[in-house]
């Protein structure tokens, strides 16, 4: 389907849970989160009966799943499943923190998952536990392994550039991705409430002009852009009307929003 800027919309980012297993600085604040309560996150089937909409009836073809961090979604290999029997949708990605990908990763490839996105944004182990609060680098690379192993591929890694990045630290991550046949992507840390982002480098991500995303959050509702606080309630609307709301209402470029965060919006 077309928007009202003649831009095709092909593309469902899924957040299936505003959780994660951690706690980056960039992602979360300090004092915590007020987390969605159960009963009003979308369960397996209804996340599946939103997308099936999407694909029959307004030309999604390819879906992301985000979070928080959708490997902490129960039921997370089962949803997948369910997505890829969905006939018009041919991909079905997932962007991951990669620390529960070594655990899941043949489980996920079988249920038919195309390809992983893992976060990753330095090599040292000190900076990623005191970026992540508490994680463990080790796991990630486990995950890596794991994901190429089992064909998760092309492997992409993002990269958040922050204040606290240099240059070398940088360089010595491309160079990891180069050995490890993984691709690249930087992404400059942004903000939400002030309207701060750019274009991905080694991606797509931020081209307003060939934007072709919508997003569902955990909790149901059809957002048209990231950076608006437009948003439309599957739930209240049905999955049709919030389509349809969301592809109407999608902004020519996005400015700024204060309704939601990267914790709970994937990003």
């Amino acid at each position: 389907m077309l928007d009202a800027f003649n831009r095709e919309i092909n593309y469902l980012r899924i957040s299936v849970t505003d959780r994660c297993n951690l706690r980056c600085t960039y992602c979360m604040p300090a004092e915590g989160i007020t987390l969605m309560s159960h009963n009003e996150v979308l369960t397996l089937e209804q996340i599946a009966e939103v997308a099936k909409v999407g694909a029959e009836n307004f030309g999604i073809s390819k879906i992301r799943l985000t979070g928080g961090e959708p490997l902490v979604r129960k039921g997370i290999v089962q949803l997948v499943q369910l997505l890829k029997a969905i006939e018009p949708i041919d991909e079905v990605s997932m962007t991951t923190n990669g620390v529960f990908l070594k655990k899941f990763a043949a489980e996920l490839k079988e249920a038919g998952l195309n390809r992983v996105n893992i976060s990753l944004d330095t090599l040292s182990p000190e900076k990623f536990k005191v970026t992540t609060r508490g994680g463990n680098i080790q796991d990630v690379f486990d995950g890596i392994q794991a994901a190429k192993q089992e064909g998760l591929t092309p492997v992409k890694i993002n990269v958040v550039k922050m204040e606290s990045s240099n240059a070398d630290e940088l360089a010595q991550l491309k160079a990891f991705c180069e050995k490890e046949n993984l691709k690249i992507q930087f992404i400059r840390q942004m903000d939400l409430e002030s309207g701060s982002f750019s274009q991905v480098e080694g991606g797509k991500g931020g081209n307003c002009s060939i934007c072709n995303r919508l997003r569902l959050t955990a909790d149901g509702h059809l957002k048209p852009c990231l950076f608006s606080n437009k948003s439309y309630s599957t739930k209240e609307l049905g999955a049709e009307g919030a389509f349809q709301a969301a592809l109407y209402n999608k902004p020519e470029k996005g400015k700024t929003s204060n309704n939601h965060s990267f914790y709970n919006i994937g990003g």
